[in-house]
């Protein structure tokens, strides 16, 4: 058995009824959401069978023989008739965190079940890259910052935006570990299982990636983009995504996932007017977009200069490092080396990213 279907079983959720066909439904929806519950008439004698599960649902034929019972996080009054005065004087009493009624709350159900399985906490911080110009270095800095956030002991996601690129999982050294590709993803809709996912794709280095086949494919559409980005950052830990420079609605969904967007600005003048342009495309897409301003820098500018250019805060100074394209014909992807500009670089950002409470 899978871990998802392990996971599953771990954390089934108990309901309460007597309502057969409340029950038929309440079965159907956990079936959807992977989860294997545990069905009781009333509250069960064992105080664990209560208190242990993720989320209770009790039905409204139920509610008032679970007055009484010990108070609980995440129980859920389920009935069909929303409207009732009654159902809601009911919740207050059993301690229900809301009211929920069917058929119109069973896609919420279907989440809340399927969260409760994996043990959603904290989201992952979602991290896009993106090059202020062609060649800037986003790619690089994405790869970079993957590998510092797996060191850090994070869960790390790197996810390729481009299906132009020539892929970061060759430019992580790993075109050759099996696992899924984008385009086994393309026709998904919906909810994904979060730790499938991350099961499902390969591992180089400490960090998961989604990249692209060999062979020319279609683009990814939204839809499947907003899936797998949504499982992804269920999963916590760090998320960073490769963006390439346009904005088509599948790149559009993907800014939209972002927590924080980092435009990489070499500091010459023609990669600032660029940047000024990509800024203005991407900028009403990403509710918190930053500068990062690369060396060597041109004659009268300094990061400063070309953060203000741009109308944008400063994320920080990435130092030229002319050992990468050595490193990189060499077979070691960059950052992998700690010591270097770039791994020194990521890992200050992430020691502020992702500490408790920390900004970027």
């Amino acid at each position: 058995m899978g871990p998802a279907a392990e996971g599953a079983r771990r954390a089934g959720p108990l309901i309460v009824t007597e309502d057969l066909g409340l029950l038929d439904d309440l079965l159907r929806l956990c079936a959807a959401a992977g989860v294997e519950p545990e069905v009781h008439h009333r509250v069960p004698e064992r105080r664990a069978s209560w208190t242990d599960p993720p989320l209770v649902l009790v039905g409204d034929d139920a509610a008032a023989r679970c007055r009484g019972a010990v108070r609980r996080p995440g129980t859920l009054l389920v009935g069909r008739d929303q409207d009732d005065p009654g159902l809601w004087r009911l919740a207050v009493e059993i301690g229900a965190e809301s009211v929920l009624s069917l058929p119109g709350a069973e896609s919420l159900l279907v989440d809340r079940l399927a969260d409760a399985a994996e043990g959603v906490g904290r989201a992952a911080l979602t991290v896009g890259v993106v090059g202020g110009r062609g060649g800037a270095g986003a790619s690089t800095l994405a790869c970079g910052l993957a590998l510092a956030a797996a060191r850090a002991g994070r869960r790390t996601l790197l996810v390729d935006g481009d299906p132009l690129g020539g892929g970061l999982d060759v430019l992580l050294g790993g075109e050759r570990e099996e696992g899924r590709r984008w385009p086994d993803f393309a026709a998904s809709k919906g909810r994904l299982a979060g730790g499938a996912l991350e099961e499902s794709l390969p591992s180089v280095r400490g960090v998961r990636v989604l990249s692209w086949g060999r062979d020319a494919t279609a683009p990814v559409p939204p839809e499947a983009v907003r899936s797998v980005l949504a499982a992804a950052r269920r999963r916590g830990g760090a998320v960073v995504v490769d963006l390439p420079r346009g904005t088509d609605p599948s790149v559009t969904e993907a800014l939209a996932q972002l927590d924080l967007g980092l435009l990489v600005v070499p500091a010459e003048l023609r990669a600032v007017a660029a940047a000024d342009r990509m800024a203005a495309a991407i900028g009403p897409a990403v509710r918190d977009l930053r500068a990062v301003v690369r060396g060597p820098y041109a004659v009268g500018l300094d990061e400063r200069w070309v953060a203000d250019a741009l109308r944008l805060p400063l994320a920080g100074e990435l130092p030229y490092d002319p050992g990468i394209v050595a490193d990189q014909d060499a077979g070691v992807p960059p950052g992998a080396e700690p010591r270097g500009p770039l791994g020194r670089f990521c890992a200050a950002f992430w020691e502020r990213a992702l500490a408790p409470g920390g900004a970027a």
